[in-house]
């Protein structure tokens, strides 16, 4: 008996332990949702992620995508703000969260966008639909044409609003990418996502975001609410602190409250752990003497500032390493490679950054040549 008690011991401890308490014990606190996703706006990076590419329905976090084509084409100058969008028959009857928009009733892009963005409005995201591409199917074909674009593999979309529809899917990781897309590239959104109370129609019609967080939570700048009763509570939730601004997804939580609790959990884990480094190097850049040309030296600089994503436990960590030439022969082309600035953290190279001449320098004609010949003859020392 003892030599089977102790050859059991030994097959115990030999066996590998379960991953599922160590797995949970990293989770943010107060994650109650069963997919979620953490990205940083600037990189890209994923901070946390759970179940990420596990598809649900979205709801009117679809919106998001709806938002960002609207965006897009006003950016590029293929719709203004100003512009009247009239409301179709198909746009009045969507139901769901709207502003009960009357058929051939007209408003502005900015007014329809704003109902979007702060009351999920149904009505106003088809309009704009099939203002910008005809009708909401063609529309729906650019939506996932763009996710294409963007890397969204796990993304179907049947419409512009997230309502119920067959095959309408995707992950919390594509929303996320999405939304990475919307604030990255078109800030102005901001100006609507952060709406807490407005109105339209001349002060008739009340709005009022169905993002809480806006409301209480430190830095919230956005994004997008959804529900309905097969997917769900879901969110898109981006929020700024110290310059660093955090994209949170959650899906198919059980409750709003759930969903909002989830989403801050994400948040305050991403602010409390991460930061973003502006990181300068350790020694000045010497500078690079030029063979030949109009000017003796030049002194380069870095082609980009370098912000790196860090973990702060991480930040007294960072090291930079310069690989510079000593000399170059004219001419010398204005953002001509000079060499390079490798950031370090704990001795691992994180990035590496250009160092450019920041003007360019001509060649010395056959005259300068001659001349800085006589000059060093005749002056030099000795």
């Amino acid at each position: 008996m003892k030599r089977i008690a102790a050859a059991l011991l030994a097959l115990a401890l030999l066996l590998p332990l379960s991953p599922g308490p160590a797995a949970a014990a990293s989770a943010p606190a107060g994650l109650t949702v069963p997919t979620a996703v953490l990205m940083e706006k600037s990189t890209g990076k994923v901070l946390y992620e759970q179940e990420a590419t596990k598809q649900y329905e979205p709801a009117s976090v679809t919106k998001v995508m709806t938002m960002l084509l609207v965006m897009e084409a006003i950016d590029s100058g293929a719709l203004r703000w100003e512009d009247t969008v009239t409301a179709s028959a198909h746009a009045c009857s969507m139901g769901g969260s709207q502003i009960w928009l009357e058929e051939n009733e007209k408003m502005s892009v900015r007014d329809m966008l704003k109902a979007v963005a702060v009351v999920s409005a149904n009505d106003c995201a088809v309009a704009l639909a099939e203002h910008l591409a005809g009708s909401e199917e063609a529309f729906a074909a650019r939506m996932n044409q763009r996710a294409a674009e963007l890397g969204m593999e796990h993304t179907h979309f049947v419409n512009a609003t997230g309502l119920p529809a067959e095959g309408h899917l995707t992950c919390a990781l594509d929303i996320a990418l999405m939304s990475r897309e919307l604030i990255l590239h078109h800030p102005a959104i901001r100006e609507l996502t952060t709406i807490w109370m407005d109105t339209l129609r001349g002060g008739t019609s009340q709005l009022s975001n169905t993002n809480k967080l806006i409301f209480y939570y430190d830095g919230a700048t956005g994004l997008k609410t959804g529900f309905t009763d097969s997917a769900l509570y879901c969110l898109s939730a981006t929020a700024e602190r110290d310059g660093m601004e955090l994209i949170a997804v959650v899906m198919h939580a059980p409750t709003s409250t759930d969903r909002f609790e989830s989403a801050k959990a994400l948040l305050n884990y991403g602010f409390a752990t991460y930061s973003l480094v502006s990181v300068q190097p350790d020694c000045p850049i010497p500078p690079v003497e030029v063979r030949l040309g109009t000017l003796d030296y030049i002194q380069p600089v870095p082609a980009r500032d370098c912000t790196i994503l860090l973990e702060k436990s991480k930040t007294g960590a960072v090291s930079t390493r310069l690989n510079g030439t000593t000399n170059v022969e004219a001419p010398v082309e204005q953002g001509q490679k000079l060499g390079t600035i490798e950031i370090l953290v704990e001795d691992q190279v994180v990035d590496t950054i250009d160092l450019v001449a920041p003007e360019g320098v001509p060649k010395l004609s056959l005259f300068g040549i001659l001349k800085q010949f006589l000059g060093t003859l005749f002056f030099s020392d000795g």
